[in-house]
């Protein structure tokens, strides 16, 4: 699978690693979406600023749901140093 942009460091929070964990789900495949521009559940507005952020460098969201059902969000910074996998409710 082709990325778009670096995720550099790699973060999940202990809500989503456990959210994961219950689910019988791996948040790699979620990176790896996310990496290659699929994002996900996300409204068309979403969507437009992620296409924007591609091209001016400035922060990515996906949104996915766990096989269980659970959300998760999956954010890159704007200077794409690093990438954290959280609960909504985390952020």
């Amino acid at each position: 699978m082709e990325t778009l942009f670096p995720l550099g460091r790699l973060f999940a929070t202990p809500g989503a690693i456990m959210a994961a964990r219950n689910a019988d789900d791996n948040l790699i495949t979620y990176l790896y979406r996310h990496a290659a521009g699929d994002w996900g559940d996300l409204i068309q507005e979403d969507i437009l600023a992620n296409a924007l952020a591609l091209k001016e460098g400035t922060r990515l969201l996906s949104a996915y749901h766990l096989k269980d059902g659970r959300k998760i969000w999956v954010i890159t910074e704007a200077d794409r140093s690093s990438t954290t996998i959280l609960l909504p409710e985390e952020y």
